[in-house]
């Protein structure tokens, strides 16, 4: 995965960029609140299809109408491009090589992973964004599993309406038979499928634990399913255990037991992260973790994705820094490193740099001395 071209318009607070970029290293140097993380943010919008907004107008800029958003890449060394526009009126709209795309066929096209100080709060934070970090990862690499994840999602929530009309006596228990049996199936995809990246994570982030500890701590990825005890005849035991569990479901109005309850837990070794790990070690794992989501994709499709590390640098003591940029230079992973000061990096030239005000982006090597 290698972009070569960004162009942005009226996105956040970026009037027209329109941005060159090295296949290695590229560094954004400036202040806070100028615009260097609306650009990563865009990038990672182009992969996931979602942002920090929850709708798509907050992403236009004040007082205009549309936002646009055009990348050129290579893919296996094949030449694309994506083209994004979002309006404060109208719904997305779509283009990868000139062809209209829906919105949820666009996960998998330009593969990227996020790296933002939040993610050091991921271990001890609610299991939604463990879920979140997991099926982004899995989803970019297999638009069958984002397929099989949406439906389950769907199918969850069209149950969840079913138990509150069966509450209010709107509607007949025997309804819900159908979809516990749907969902039973799905569930089942959803699952093993994460299971199975788990175990591929778990062996790729306690090779880059180790690394970065010197070889001191051993880190352990554990995939917690929510009301079931074993994985065996997975769609059988999920089914038994809804309709065990039916009529607590009706009386909460919600479904007690599936995917979207699951957890990922972290052991540190063997003491639990959440529980006892250090800040230092809180921000290991989510290096570790990051590195290895690195390699889970180059596994799965072949090439790296794209690395954006957003004012991560500040996050990280001087060896994690170093350790970080040599495994990038030696990967050629292409990189872009939002930061406040240029002194988070090697003193020796490498890469590319920008200096970044305001919404504007200056090549270092433009700027007169």
């Amino acid at each position: 995965m290698h972009v070569t071209e960004i162009s942005l318009t009226d996105w956040r607070n970026l009037v027209a960029v329109k941005l060159t970029l090295a296949d290695a290293i590229n560094v954004f140097v400036g202040l806070n609140a100028q615009g260097k993380t609306n650009l990563l943010e865009a990038i990672n919008f182009a992969s996931l299809g979602r942002g920090r907004a929850s709708k798509d107008a907050e992403f236009v800029r004040w007082g205009q109408d549309v936002a646009l958003l055009r990348i050129k890449f290579f893919r296996r060394n094949v030449a694309h491009e994506l083209a994004i526009e979002l309006s404060t009126t109208k719904r997305r709209r779509i283009l990868f090589d000139a062809n209209a795309l829906r919105p949820r066929e666009l996960i998998g096209k330009l593969n990227s992973v996020l790296f933002a100080p939040e993610d050091l709060f991921m271990f001890k934070g609610s299991p939604a964004a463990r879920r979140k970090f997991l099926d982004a990862e899995i989803s970019q690499a297999s638009p069958v599993y984002f397929a099989d994840l949406t439906r389950h999602n769907r199918l969850v929530d069209q149950r969840n309406s079913l138990l509150k009309k069966i509450r209010d006596g709107q509607a007949r228990p025997a309804e819900l038979d159908l979809w516990d049996e749907q969902l039973a199936v799905v569930a089942e995809k959803v699952i093993r499928k994460r299971f199975e990246a788990v175990d591929k994570l778990n062996f790729l982030a306690n090779l880059m634990q180790r690394k970065i500890s010197s070889h001191r701590e051993n880190l352990s990825v554990v995939y917690e399913m929510h009301g079931l005890d074993s994985a065996d005849n997975l769609a059988d035991n999920f089914l038994a255990a809804l309709r065990e569990r039916r009529f607590v479901d009706i009386k909460r109005g919600s479904t007690s037991l599936g995917a979207h309850l699951d957890d990922l837990n972290f052991f540190v070794n063997g003491r639990e992260l959440k529980l006892f790990g250090s800040q230092g070690q809180l921000r290991t794992v989510a290096l570790a973790l990051k590195l290895s989501e690195l390699q889970f994709l180059k596994s799965e499709t072949g090439e790296y994705p794209l690395l954006l590390l957003d004012d991560v640098m500040s996050e990280l003591d001087r060896p994690r820094r170093e350790m970080l940029i040599d495994f990038l230079r030696r990967e050629r992973i292409q990189t872009l490193i939002t930061a406040t000061d240029r002194a988070y990096f090697p003193p020796q030239r490498f890469g590319k740099f920008f200096f970044v005000t305001a919404g504007t982006f200056v090549d270092d090597r433009e700027v007169v001395p």
